[in-house]
């Protein structure tokens, strides 16, 4: 039983954490959403009884990527369509 109510909650977290990485305009805030979404996928792979596949979802999903975006927009314009 909580383990439903468990796999429910990361659920919804990771539908909500999707949708504000597709309406957020500044795109800091969605690489931070996106960084949200993969620590989110690898709760579930741990949760799932996968420890290798959400330790390596971990690292290289939320942490390598994550901070290869903020980096790439650091280079460029913060938010979309180019206004600050």
């Amino acid at each position: 039983m909580i383990d439903m109510v468990i796999h429910t909650l990361v659920i919804a977290g990771l539908i909500a954490s999707a949708l504000m990485v597709f309406y957020f305009r500044d795109l800091l805030a969605a690489a931070l959403a996106a960084g949200f979404f993969s620590f989110l996928i690898s709760l579930e792979f741990y949760i799932l009884q996968a420890p290798d596949v959400a330790i390596s979802q971990a690292a290289i999903g939320a942490g390598l990527t994550t901070a290869i975006f903020i980096i790439a927009i650091r280079a460029t314009t913060r938010y979309e369509g180019g206004q600050p």
